[in-house]
């Protein structure tokens, strides 16, 4: 019975691992009774065995899965041929798609030059709702797949994901070694908690290995869990481009929220908007230096606010655009007392973009609010989520608003 209880807790352990327990001791101490421990590894195998039975492009709904259908793709495999130009270099792959491919309705191909070509599919399981993805040669057979994906990991020692959508697939060469590799962008939904009810998103990219025959082998993909943790934490999983510009270009968002300096700031490119930059006395914190300004990734500016000491060190930073991709416009900043406690606040006023369905560009009107305390800024949530904005509202009406909020008479003023 011992050795039996062993060899569950081994299966346990490989499970926890699989759906992404950081920590299997304390996740067991917190909530895996024996009969919950069963349970999930009966609940996992169950889903392993159905994904390993999906051999063909048939199977893939047969075993519970739901096909993405606006992401179903013929891919080609390598980006350049053979042929060369007049000057002697090789002449890119464009778009191919064999006369012996399963076609999407009757679009013909565009192009004639013979490369590794496969259809690429993105499905999503019914019951766990948790990704993969898969590549099918011409005869509908599955060549490569794959569940192991960034945006399972999403909720950490869970099973069950809140992926709802595969909000963005791109294929390119993202390392430079003529083989097409894949970019996802899930689109997840909490239930509950700070994020329910609005999409986030969780990208990665796929590299294909390079070292491989694809006149004799397989295609395979691998993960590099490095790239994917920083292009998710920093939020450079905005767009296909933006992934690229991190990946392949090196242009990082990350010195934005690493930065202990005004001068690291200004050396990795950050922006600052000098007509809203202003120094002001912040009580509790001493006199600051009021800091807004943008990084450019891609199509998008990523828009920041720091408090700067008069040493140039970084005490305080915000970032007032919440899930927003791009600021579209600042409508304008204010340092003053909004809450009545006799210490200055911050409030930022702009429109912020971003992308809805496909063509489509979605630009709301947010206010942030940050109050001054003793040991630094809280966030407002209360008067942001019951206020109801138009738009049209300028600075100073809307200080007002905010001043009423807090019980306070529209003709009292504010020193600055």
């Amino acid at each position: 019975m011992k050795k039996a209880g062993n060899i569950t807790g081994l299966l346990l352990a490989v499970c926890m691992c699989m759906i992404g327990v950081a920590a299997y001791p304390s996740y067991l101490s917190e909530a895996a009774e024996p009969d919950e421990q069963h349970k999930i590894i009966l609940d996992y195998t169950e889903y392993q065995q159905r994904f390993e039975q999906i051999q063909t492009i048939g199977d893939i709904r047969a075993q519970g899965y739901e096909v993405v259908e606006k992401h179903v793709f013929d891919v080609p495999l390598i980006t350049v041929t053979d042929e060369t130009g007049e000057e002697g270099e090789r002449i890119p792959t464009e778009v191919t798609r064999p006369e012996n491919m399963y076609r999407i309705g009757e679009e013909d191909a565009v192009a004639q030059q013979e490369v590794p070509t496969v259809r690429f599919y993105t499905a999503i399981d019914s019951t766990y709702h948790r990704a993969a993805v898969f590549l099918a040669d011409a005869e509908g057979t599955i060549i490569y797949k794959n569940n192991q994906l960034e945006c399972n990991y999403g909720v950490r020692g869970s099973l069950t994901q809140p992926i709802t959508d595969m909000v963005s697939v791109a294929f390119m060469d993202v390392n430079a070694d003529e083989r097409m590799d894949i970019i996802l962008i899930a689109g997840c939904m909490n239930e509950s908690g700070e994020y329910a009810g609005k999409q986030y998103k969780i990208g990665e990219v796929l590299f294909q290995d390079g070292d491989r025959d694809l006149s004799k082998e397989a295609p395979y993909f691998y993960r590099d869990w490095r790239i994917n943790d920083k292009l998710n934490r920093f939020g450079m999983n905005k767009s296909a481009k933006c992934i690229l510009s991190f990946v392949r270009d090196g242009c990082s968002t990350e010195f934005l929220y690493t930065a202990t300096t005004e001068e690291e700031l200004l050396v990795n490119g950050f922006r600052v908007y000098e007509e809203q930059s202003y120094w002001r006395d912040y009580e509790k914190l001493g006199r600051l230096k009021v800091l807004p300004g943008v990084f450019s990734i891609a199509d998008y500016d990523v828009f920041m606010v720091y408090m700067i000491n008069e040493q140039g060190n970084i005490v305080w930073s915000f970032q007032p655009m919440g899930d927003m991709d791009n600021l579209y416009s600042l409508k304008g900043m204010s340092g003053k007392d909004i809450d009545g406690d006799g210490m200055k606040d911050l409030v930022i006023w702009a429109q912020y973009s971003k992308e809805g369905e496909p063509g489509e560009l979605i630009v709301e009107n947010h206010c942030a609010i940050y109050y001054q305390r003793t040991g630094g800024f809280d966030t407002d949530t209360d008067f942001v989520n019951s206020y109801q904005f138009t738009g049209q509202e300028n600075m100073e009406e809307l200080l007002k608003e905010i001043r009423a909020y807090w019980g306070w008479s529209t003709e009292e003023t504010v020193s600055e």
